[in-house]
């Protein structure tokens, strides 16, 4: 056990792994991009599409050397989340109480989880096949639904992929992101910091809504409510002022993917 864990601290420090480790920010930066650019085809009428990690998928890979880029993605965000799941056991290690160790371990794990199903996503598009993420939101709502006290546990679902929409936000509005940056001076830092604030609200507000579509779809025993990231945007352009809504937040989704691009340079591993 001593010796894997010795190894496994060697992976964790080691140069190389860190830089396969940032392209997985950068690879992020790109997803983002492509759904925020879909969000704002939808609400301008110019399109349409999976504004989620599908769409993006589909139009990576219907691009010149998109079957390359899906597995550069593969690759760099499974280095990612293994270096959160590192990060998990070994800079909590410093963590101070036994509750913020853990609090630090499940917020760690869990990003590492979101990185791999993405991953996954991607896999699964460069081996030729497809996906939906909205499908598998609502096929997950409807096997929730179906089981004793469903409602409940999709109600809690919902809880807490909101409360996760609302601490992006939360970084967004404080600029806790900056923390983990080590920000080059002048001008541009402050356009880096600008990005990560606008990003981190709209990918928060996006998040959000998601959540509160699962809860929707709790009460309404209709797990077709709850369609993911592409349904939270839908949903936004059916409110008054949708597609301005939808614009502005598929434009912060934008800047969030060139935030990612600078987070794959700039930031503290």
């Amino acid at each position: 056990m001593s010796t894997a864990k010795n190894a496994a601290r060697s992976a964790h420090s080691s140069s190389t792994f860190r830089a396969v480790a940032r392209v997985g920010y950068a690879v992020l930066g790109l997803l983002h991009i492509i759904i925020g650019s879909i969000a704002i085809t939808i609400a301008t009428g110019a399109g349409g599409g999976s504004a989620d990690q599908s769409g993006a998928m589909s139009q990576i890979r219907e691009s010149p050397f998109g079957l390359v880029v899906l597995w550069v993605i593969v690759i760099g965000l499974t280095a990612l989340s293994l270096f959160e799941i590192a990060q998990a056991f070994f800079a909590s290690d410093t963590a101070g109480d036994d509750k913020k160790k853990w609090g630090r371990r499940v917020k760690h794990l869990g990003t590492a989880g979101a990185y791999i199903a993405v991953a996954a996503t991607a896999l699964t598009y460069a081996l030729g096949g497809s996906s939906s993420s909205s499908g598998s939101t609502q096929s997950l709502s409807a096997q929730l639904l179906a089981t004793p006290g469903g409602v409940f546990l999709l109600v809690l679902v919902g809880l807490v992929v909101a409360v996760v929409g609302g601490a992006f936000v939360y970084k967004g509005v404080t600029k806790k992101f900056e923390e983990k940056l080590n920000l080059p001076p002048a001008t541009l830092g402050k356009a880096i910091v600008g990005f990560g604030i606008a990003g981190y609200v709209a990918k928060g507000i996006a998040v959000g809504v998601a959540g509160l579509l699962f809860i929707v779809a709790a009460f309404t025993q209709d797990p077709e409510a709850a369609g993911g990231l592409d349904g939270a945007l839908q949903s936004l352009a059916q409110l008054p002022f949708g597609q301005v809504i939808l614009w502005i937040v598929g434009a912060g989704l934008i800047l969030y993917g060139l935030f990612c691009f600078a987070r794959a340079r700039y930031a503290r591993m």
